[in-house]
């Protein structure tokens, strides 16, 4: 329900106080996405600093990735029961504490935990957040500018993360660490004056303690095995054994969910088509950029001898793109339909993708590099807003949180899984002798399923574009008991 605090004007005008409560939730998913790009570029300096192995700082990125992925659904679910706001600020708090530590402690085992916990603030941060914006925005042309805008702010934190962490690091790595602590304070003291109170869910008939614990411990465990396999083997008992248990977990998931009076995802979401398209097309939009980019910045790096900073500025020009035209993706869904403009942001990712195929050890940066950058970005303004707008419209305000987790933790997994699969292929392939030529013809296979990964998203979403007309608006599917009573009165 639209908070009467931030209903825009008669004229359509957002008010000043609409306007702050989107800044700081934009200003939350700007860090979101910030934190996880600028890690990357940090991890030699952290390395060579503390005296890490390379198995330990593995650990930095996937102790995030762990704690963020293995509590959405939880995080989701959690923002509908105790009130979105409140929980938004408190993790925020969480996450701003998380930063400091991080950027203070001289071991490795501290930063990991400092990681895993800025990840577990940012699983209910973001499902907060987004489910925030869709009861505070009505379903339609406002909520769709307000998502645009959001979506927006995500893509250019993960570019200035690339930009600025090439240049903190020159100066010290715990720089990237603390930058988060300061916007995130900023931001919650101007949460605290601006967010929309939102009431807890009431008549939710308990919490689904059983769920909650289950369906977090099946997400810890998918996330770690994935994390894992490539270390591991992926044929090895211990990887076979811990897949085994997820889909114990999982099953045993489901069963609860179906017999609880209040659910941690309430099954009928799932009936809904439109729900499925957007759940699975965020696994492959995510998961075949995440394999794209680490692909791509191995080469750059390790072959063509860039440096992070020129590395950065390589990928810029794609998240500009997204920058700019982001904010008025709003308005094309509002003309054609948000299946339409994920199916064609998905072709040209797989144009895009495969366009960089042709790379060589000599390339032409403007001739080969930029037209699959400018195509991706393109692709990414279209997807990621339309995703997020699919997925929570027809859905009810109380319901939102729930589904706002139930896409993050699509996309965060999608990510885990297919950058897991694309490293088993690239390592599969490495050369005896470890010639250039040799390691770039090692990484065309890994293109190759990232291409495919995107067809597979097109594939996906043209089943929803040719069977239906573009709408705004899509009704997710009830539960069958509420099914039974409408037909019941009718009758």
């Amino acid at each position: 329900m639209t908070s009467p605090l931030t209903t825009p004007t008669t004229e359509g005008r957002w008010t000043p106080r609409l306007w702050g409560t989107l800044l700081v939730l934009c200003a939350a998913m700007f860090l979101d996405a910030l934190d996880v790009s600028m890690v990357g570029v940090a991890l030699p300096s952290i390395g060579t600093d503390l005296d890490l192995s390379t198995s330990t700082l593995q650990w930095i990125v996937s102790g995030y990735i762990l704690g963020y992925g293995g509590l959405l659904l939880l995080g989701g679910r959690t923002a509908d029961l105790l009130g979105r706001r409140q929980v938004f600020l408190i993790a925020l708090g969480v996450f701003a504490l998380a930063s400091l530590l991080g950027g203070l402690v001289d071991s490795g085992p501290l930063l990991i935990a400092s990681r895993f916990i800025k990840g577990l603030s940012a699983a209910f941060t973001a499902p907060a957040g987004l489910s925030i914006i869709t009861t505070t925005f009505a379903e339609g042309p406002l909520r769709n500018r307000a998502l645009s805008i959001y979506t927006t702010c995500a893509a250019t934190g993960f570019s200035m993360g690339l930009v600025l962490s090439g240049l903190l690091t020159e100066a010290s790595w715990r720089l990237t660490m603390l930058l988060p602590a300061p916007i995130a304070l900023i931001a919650l003291v101007a949460g605290l004056r601006l967010l929309p109170r939102s009431e807890r869910e009431k008549d939710h008939n308990g919490y689904d303690i059983p769920g909650a614990v289950l369906g977090t411990a099946s997400m810890l465990l998918l996330v770690f095995t994935v994390v894992q396999a490539p270390q591991a083997g992926w044929a090895s008992a211990r990887t076979l054994l811990s897949f085994l248990a997820v889909a114990v977990l999982l099953t045993v998931f489901v069963l609860v969910e179906r017999r609880s009076p209040g659910p941690l995802i309430r099954l009928g979401v799932l009936r809904s088509g439109s729900q499925i398209r957007a759940q699975l097309g965020a696994m492959a939009f995510f998961g075949s950029y995440v394999g794209f980019q680490f692909l791509v910045t191995l080469y750059m790096q390790s072959l063509l001898g860039w440096s992070a900073l020129h590395t950065a500025l390589a990928f810029l020009p794609a998240g500009a793109l997204v920058a700019v035209s982001s904010t008025k993706v709003g308005s094309i869904v509002d003309r054609f339909g948000t299946q339409r403009l994920i199916a064609a942001g998905f072709a040209l990712m797989v144009v895009g993708y495969a366009l960089f195929l042709r790379v060589n050890l000599d390339p032409t940066y403007a001739a080969v590099i930029l037209p699959s950058m400018l195509l991706i970005g393109a692709a990414c303004a279209l997807v990621f807003p339309s995703l997020n707008i699919q997925a929570t419209n027809g859905v009810e305000d109380h319901e939102q949180g729930m589904v706002s987790g139930l896409l993050n933790t699509s996309v965060q997994v999608g990510g885990a899984i297919f950058l897991a699969v694309v490293t088993a292929v690239v390592t599969a392939g490495a050369p005896k002798h470890a010639t250039p030529q040799a390691v770039l013809d090692s990484y065309r296979p890994g293109l190759v399923v990232v291409t495919g990964i995107a067809v597979a998203g097109l594939l996906i979403t043209l089943t929803g574009v040719r069977t239906r007309r573009p709408q705004q608006s899509v009704t997710v599917a009830k539960s069958t008991v509420v099914e039974a009573e409408r037909v019941s009165v009718r009758d």
